[in-house]
C-alpha cells in the first residue's frame, strides 16, 4: 500500500509513523509548574540528537481536544525552563502507563502511580526515585510546529545507579538495565531482556579485509 501524507488525516499519519518508527525509547518526564506542583507523563517521541553539547529532543503534541493548548509537560517546561527524563525499564513500565492517563489537573500522577521522588543534582525538578537512571535537563529551545511542540533540552546532569555503570567507559550496562521500547499505538511494547544482538561497527580497513 502507498499513503500520500499530504492527503492523509492526522490520525492516519500518527498510526503509520508510530508503527514504523519503532521501537522508541520512552521518556517519563517529571516537570514542575511555577507553584511547585509536580507532573509526570511519558513520551515516546524521544531521542538524543547530539553530544557536544548534549541535547535530547521530545515531541509533545497539544491537547487533542484543543488545537493550540499545550499539555502540562510542555507548559511547565516553557515556564520553568527545566525537566527530568526518567528512563523507563521493565520494572516501572506499569506505573509509567498509569502516568499516561489524562488525569484532571488537581490529581498527581506520581502519587496515583505509586512513585516517589528524589532530589535532582542540578535542576529543581526532582527525579523519580524508582527509575534507575535519569537525565536532568534545561530547556534549550522549544519549536512550535502545527499541533505539536518539539522541546530540545540540554542535559546538565545524569543519574545512574552504580550497578548499571561500567566505570571503564564509563559504559551503561544496557543489557542489565532492561529498558523497554514503545511500538505501535495498540499498547504494544518490547523488552530488551535477552534480546541483544552484537553487530560491531567496522572500520574501513576491516571492511576491506572482508572483501578480500
Amino acid at each position: 500500500m502507498k499513503f500520500d501524507m499530504e492527503q492523509a488525516s492526522h490520525s492516519e499519519v500518527y498510526k503509520l509513523l508510530i508503527g514504523l518508527i519503532a521501537p522508541r525509547p520512552i521518556a517519563l518526564i517529571t516537570s514542575m509548574d511555577k507553584e511547585g506542583r509536580l507532573n509526570a507523563a511519558p513520551f515516546s517521541a524521544f531521542n538524543y540528537f547530539c553530544t557536544d553539547p548534549p541535547i535530547i529532543g521530545v515531541g509533545v503534541a497539544n491537547r487533542p481536544d484543543q488545537a493550540f493548548v499545550p499539555k502540562d509537560t510542555a507548559r511547565n517546561i516553557r515556564r520553568t525552563g527545566e525537566f527530568v527524563v526518567n528512563i523507563v525499564t521493565e520494572d516501572i513500565a506499569e506505573k509509567m502507563n498509569i502516568c499516561a492517563v489524562d488525569f484532571p489537573p488537581e490529581m498527581n500522577e506520581l502519587d496515583i502511580a505509586g512513585f516517589t521522588t528524589a532530589p535532582s543534582v542540578v535542576v529543581k525538578t526532582p527525579r523519580i526515585a524508582e527509575a534507575h537512571a535519569a537525565l536532568e535537563c534545561r530547556e534549550h529551545t522549544t519549536l512550535e510546529i502545527g499541533r505539536s511542540r518539539i522541546i530540545l533540552g540540554r542535559v546538565v546532569a545524569i543519574y545512574v545507579e552504580d550497578r548499571y555503570v561500567d566505570p571503564a567507559g564509563p559504559y551503561i550496562k544496557a543489557e542489565e538495565l532492561h529498558a523497554v521500547g514503545r511500538m505501535n499505538g495498540l499498547g504494544n511494547y518490547v523488552r530488551t531482556r535477552d534480546a541483544f544482538v552484537k553487530i560491531p561497527r567496522l572500520s574501513y580497513e576491516e571492511w576491506k579485509k572482508r572483501q578480500a
